[in-house]
């Protein structure tokens, strides 16, 4: 019918022309899904905060920018964006969605730009990114992944994807405290990754494996104290990379002094080195990393100190050296003028000695023969039959006797 009145519309009066604009003003309106608000020029649909509970499906098929935010859609099916193929921008932010589903936007062959900022993600399906042709160049998930199974399933959806030609990932605020290694390898022409406001405490080996196309990495608001060796050499492997790491509690020690070393001197380029600033300890709090050196951590004397501490405990040495001698000089002299006591003592000592063992040996002869042994029961029982109390015969008599 609209088409009709508008091939028409030369032919018509100036009031029939007034009242033909306003029907065809009405049918475009009518295109318009309840509660939300569409723009014929600018060919965008906006609902926000419109009470939605799902993907409306009055959506002009001409539209190319989607904005659904505010509501309340808990899950995202294959079919809820349906012929909407012209869709090139979809932001589907705060709208405590909790899990994508399989193909969620496989209908939307033209989608560029993803926002699936600030929802409750627990379940993302392997397949949930997957667009045919691949043309999806930004995808933000900020403040979206509710634990780290949200993590673990985002991973096996980044692999799954086929995200080939992904420019933009914005994983910003969800509290990630560890990266896996080779995270964003099935991401080859990734540019600018965003990871501001997490709980990253260090840079491992291989966390950025296969993103050597990185133009922008932002680290900012983490947990770092410090970059360890390892995690410096994985961003030289980065040299186009443009480093933004402010806002670090970092840690100005010892452990410090190859990572300030490195930052004035690597090849890569640290957009923020201007504000990185100590935390720890209260004595160099906001100093500049860029400004200390070895002397201002403390971890290395001037080498006139060196030299007084070297003296020093030579000096030590050969004190302690001569009192040990003199010590041993006054104990031979005792026992020199004490030889002749000592010599009495060792000699009274040996007989003791030999006294002992002698009267050890002279027992076990006796009780180990058994001939003294009869000649004992024989006597005993001469005493009885005398009427006699057994006396101990002397042992030299017996041994005598045996002997005759």
């Amino acid at each position: 019918m609209c088409r009709i009145m508008i091939v028409n519309v030369w032919r018509m009066p100036p009031l029939t022309l007034v009242c033909a604009m306003l029907c065809v003003s009405a049918c475009v309106a009518a295109l318009c899904p309840p509660r939300c608000e569409c723009s014929e020029t600018q060919r965008t649909v906006s609902c926000a905060s419109a009470g939605l509970s799902r993907i409306p499906a009055a959506i002009p098929r001409d539209a190319t920018r989607l904005s659904i935010t505010g509501n309340s859609i808990q899950r995202l099916e294959q079919s809820a964006f349906n012929a909407l193929q012209n869709v090139t921008h979809l932001n589907l932010s705060s709208n405590g969605i909790m899990e994508l589903g399989s193909h969620a936007f496989s209908s939307l062959q033209t989608l560029r730009s993803l926002i699936l900022n600030h929802n409750r993600l627990v379940l993302i399906h392997p397949e949930a990114f997957c667009v045919p042709g691949s043309p999806l160049q930004e995808l933000s998930l900020r403040s979206s992944l509710h634990n780290y199974t949200s993590l673990t399933d985002l991973i096996t959806a980044l692999r799954w994807g086929q995200l080939t030609n992904l420019r933009r990932l914005h994983l910003s605020a969800n509290h990630l405290v560890l990266l896996p290694p080779a995270m964003f390898s099935p991401l080859p022409n990734l540019q600018h990754l965003h990871l501001s406001e997490n709980s990253l405490s260090a840079v491992h080996n291989s966390t950025f494996s296969g993103v050597e196309r990185l133009l922008e990495l932002d680290l900012t608001r983490n947990a770092m104290r410090r970059l360890s060796g390892e995690g410096l050499r994985e961003l030289e492997r980065m040299p186009h990379v443009r480093l933004l790491l402010s806002q670090n509690p970092y840690a100005c020690t010892c452990d410090t002094e190859e990572f300030v070393s490195w930052l004035n001197s690597s090849r890569v380029r640290v957009g923020d080195a201007e504000t990185l600033f100590c935390a720890f300890p209260a004595a160099l709090r906001h100093v500049s990393l860029q400004a200390l050196s070895a002397q201002a951590l403390g971890c290395h004397v001037n080498p006139v100190g060196e030299e007084v501490i070297h003296l020093t405990l030579q000096t030590s040495y050969v004190f302690l050296g001569l009192v040990l001698g003199f010590v041993g000089i006054v104990f031979l002299f005792v026992l020199y003028l004490n030889r002749k006591g000592i010599k009495k003592w060792m000699s009274d000592f040996y007989e003791a000695c030999r006294d002992v063992l002698e009267s050890y040996q002279y027992r076990y002869e006796i009780d180990s023969d058994p001939r003294l042994q009869q000649v004992s029961q024989d006597q005993a029982q001469a005493d009885t039959r005398v009427g006699r109390v057994p006396s101990a015969v002397p042992a030299a008599q017996i041994l005598s006797d045996v002997t005759l």
